[in-house]
């Protein structure tokens, strides 16, 4: 138990109406008979020196990472990585190498295709090499950290200017993926973040070259399925090119590279866009031969490497008939393009969750009408470390639902009557108490390390307890909505390979989380048949 779980666990065994005497004699109580033996002291003291051990190596390992990534694309060439770790400790290791590229591109099929090392997956490598090779495991992933530290400096030594570049580039990476963490479950301030970021690039590293951005989804073609499966839509884009641009459709029949980026999984660079013949162009008002310029188009990739959507640029509006996109700069897109679709996903899981939060309230709510109201909030970041809630959907004593469209942030220093909330999410515990008369019941969803989600404020009125059945019920719901949530958490980890049981779940893939609570429900029944 953390320190938080234990308070939590005596808080709601004593109960609210308890004496302070009482207290205090379960508290010499618990002193006295609570005993841990030597071998006990000894696991967890080696538990503890472990955990912080994986800690301290997981940021070593990232800042290792990072030094390599010196572009900030957000991944590392499997196949470079592999031919510096050849010559580690003179090429003794080779067997134990190839033994742990053969597992990693097990663990992870994609990486046989693609080639590219995510940090995640570049850790598992490290960490399979020094798994197979002679020798203490932790000292090996010492020497293989400091190797590849000195290794990098042969071959991506900076310059000062360059380390600038790569500093401001990586926080303007991180601010796209606050804008997700942030904004629970609205895209609009992710795809602000990313034309901000591209936008101050260009002004800083790029020659103050002007730009036209914009992003493309992968949607299905409910119209006319028929004729093609899907299609690209303009979801966000420069303020200049929104009148032409934002939520336009782009077919496959139609002129275009983009969909050839698509297929064939890679960016590609368009120098001269009036030779190429095969550039769609927006603004039709502008003759053909007038519009100079480049043209990138780059494709984004889910944790699976699979496309599901671009990131396109272009300098039609810039005067210079000459300006180009350099290497360097299309490395940074590529980084943009990680960070967007980490941020992406971030949303979509947001999402999922409250889709069975709501699928999960509406199995609920007939069968317990004890219950006066939900209120279903979901974990934010905050200010200085701390966190914020953010309410989402309120529940009335019918199973009306208001899903709030702005979610309402809670910080703890303003809602002392609601720290039973903050309480909850600090243990990950259920937590009970009364505000003016009133019960409470506070559950937490978890995610798969057992840190908070989110958050079912459940009000049951004057009753200090539900009736046996309701709780039963409630019970059952919670358990279910907590499966449906650790599979929608397993599914967006890239080594996890999508496992969909019913045909619903085929046909209505991320959208419709809530199917997977029903799922589990059926499962459920089916195993005490």
């Amino acid at each position: 138990l953390t320190l938080p779980q234990f308070v939590q666990l005596m808080d709601n065994f004593v109960g609210e109406d308890i004496t302070l005497p009482t207290v205090k004699r379960l508290t010499a109580f618990i002193k006295k008979e609570y005993k841990q033996t030597e071998e006990e002291k000894k696991k967890q003291r080696e538990k503890v020196h472990r955990m912080s051990h994986l800690a301290q190596r997981k940021q070593l390992l990232e800042a290792l990472f990072e030094k390599w990534d010196s572009n900030a694309c957000g991944s590392l060439d499997l196949e470079e990585v592999v031919a510096v770790l050849k010559t580690f400790k003179g090429g003794m290791e080779k067997e134990a190498l190839m033994k742990a590229k053969e597992q990693l591109c097990s663990r992870y099929p994609q990486l046989s295709k693609v080639g590219k090392l995510s940090p995640k997956a570049f850790q598992t490598f490290l960490e399979l090499i020094a798994s197979k090779s002679t020798g203490n495991e932790d000292e090996t992933i010492d020497n293989l950290v400091r190797f590849l530290t000195t290794s990098v400096g042969q071959s991506v030594e900076q310059s000062h200017t360059q380390s600038l570049q790569s500093s401001a580039r990586r926080k303007w990476l991180q601010d796209i993926q606050r804008a997700a963490e942030t904004s629970v479950t609205s895209m609009e301030p992710v795809y602000k973040a990313v034309i901000k970021a591209l936008s101050q690039d260009m002004e800083a590293h790029g020659n103050n070259k002007r730009i036209s951005a914009y992003i493309a989804l992968l949607e299905e073609n409910q119209l006319s399925p028929e004729q093609e499966q899907v299609l690209l839509r303009y979801v966000a884009c420069t303020a200049d090119d929104a009148p032409l641009l934002l939520n336009q459709v782009l077919h496959r029949e139609m002129k275009g590279i983009s969909f050839a980026a698509i297929d064939q999984g890679e960016p590609i660079y368009v120098p001269r866009v009036q030779l190429h013949g095969n550039v769609h162009f927006w603004n039709s008002d502008r003759p053909v031969e007038e519009s100079t310029g480049s043209l990138l188009v780059l494709p984004l990739y889910d944790a699976h490497w699979r496309v599901f959507g671009i990131l396109g640029l272009d300098t039609l509006r810039d005067q210079c008939e000459k300006s180009i996109f350099l290497m360097h700069e299309i490395t940074f897109y590529e980084g943009v393009c990680h960070a967007f679709s980490k941020a992406y996903h971030h949303i979509c899981m947001q999402e999922n969750v409250l889709q069975v939060a709501v699928t999960a309230l509406d199995w609920l709510y007939p069968r317990t009408p004890s219950i006066h109201a939900v209120t279903t909030y979901l974990v934010a970041p905050g200010k200085d470390k701390d966190y914020t809630l953010c309410k989402v959907i309120t529940t009335d004593n019918t199973g009306q639902k208001e899903i709030h469209s702005s979610p309402v942030a809670l910080l703890r220093e303003e809602n002392l009557l609601r720290d039973y909330l903050f309480k909850c999410t600090d243990s990950s515990e259920v937590t009970l108490t009364s505000v003016y008369g009133e019960h409470h019941i506070a559950v937490p969803l978890h995610d798969l390390s057992r840190q908070t989600l989110s958050i079912f404020d459940i009000s049951i009125g004057q009753h200090k307890k539900l009736p046996p059945q309701e709780q039963k019920d409630l019970q059952k719901m919670l358990k279910m909505a907590q499966a449906a949530c650790s599979e929608i958490l397993q599914r967006s980890l890239e080594e996890t390979e999508s496992t969909q049981v019913l045909e619903a779940e085929r046909v209505a893939n991320v959208r419709h989380a809530g199917i997977l609570f029903h799922r589990f429900m059926l499962q459920e029944l089916l195993e005490c048949v």
